[in-house]
């Protein structure tokens, strides 16, 4: 064991080791040059791996990378700026590079910056609030509701979602309503009577026939079958014999009154 009386020496751990055997045992061989980063040197270290301070530099530019914000990118080390160009997105407005921690908008695989990010009509950055796409650009919703959004024929506010078309006019499904109940129609069988809409339960209580039997409205609608008699009508499952039931669709039958009897429930009449 050699004496390291008037020698410079190193404790690790409380135990003394001369400088070439401390360099042999704990010091790291250097990334780039790959030369010993002895112990007069700064080693600089990221990942397990280790730099002389003169070889800790951009993979792209060679600029010092000491005291800088840095980045990886399968294991070669760039300054932010290069690694920004190579791989940080570019604003699809003003094809600049997004730099990291600078706010950015994205829509569709595609990004901006913040400010970028602007309605089409009236220049303003969008930011958090609503838009709507149409073609290749971007509209805040007041600017593309006075530009391009419908007009409800009931409200005459701008349709922006969804709505209804019927007879050639243009509505909100909430404003689509019968008269009477005010039942949203859309997706619902409906008819119309003097250019007033009417869900089918409303227009047969305000306007069809009873049945005679049942006293229930007589539609009609939809192909639906009835039958009528001196100013009566009846269901064809309600227009049966009064006393045996049986149904008298398409066969004679007799009236007593207000009743209808088959023939032979109408012989004793």
């Amino acid at each position: 064991m050699e004496s390291l009386y008037g020698q410079k020496y190193i404790l690790k751990e409380e135990n003394p080791y001369c400088i070439k055997c401390y360099e042999t045992l704990f010091s790291s061989d250097c990334e780039s040059c790959h030369k010993l980063i002895g112990c007069t040197s700064k080693d600089l270290s990221y990942k397990d791996r280790h730099w002389h301070s003169e070889c800790f530099l951009c993979s792209v530019c060679d600029r010092s990378l000491v005291d800088r914000a840095f980045a990886a990118k399968d294991d070669l080390l760039m300054c932010t700026e290069c690694y920004s160009n190579e791989y940080s997105a570019k604003c699809h407005e003003c094809l600049k590079t997004i730099m990291p921690g600078t706010k950015k908008m994205q829509h569709k695989d595609r990004s901006w910056h913040e400010n970028c990010f602007a309605c089409n009509r009236c220049q303003q950055p969008i930011r958090t609030r609503s838009f709507v796409q149409k073609e290749a650009n971007h509209y805040c919703l007041p600017c593309y509701e006075k530009q391009f959004a419908l007009q409800c024929s009931h409200c005459r506010k701008p349709i922006t979602t969804g709505g209804v078309n019927y007879r050639d006019q243009p509505w909100h499904k909430e404003c689509f309503v019968c008269i009477g109940c005010k039942q949203q129609l859309a997706g619902q069988r409906f008819t119309s009577r003097d250019d007033f809409t009417y869900c089918l339960s409303c227009f047969c209580n305000l306007f069809t026939k009873k049945c005679a039997y049942c006293t229930s409205p007589i539609s009609g609608l939809g192909g639906s079958k009835y039958i009528s008699f001196e100013q009566r009508q009846w269901h064809n499952d309600c227009f049966n014999c009064k006393k045996c039931s049986v149904s008298l669709v398409g066969r004679g039958f007799l009236t007593s009154k207000d009743d209808i009897l088959c023939p032979d429930c109408g012989k004793d009449l």
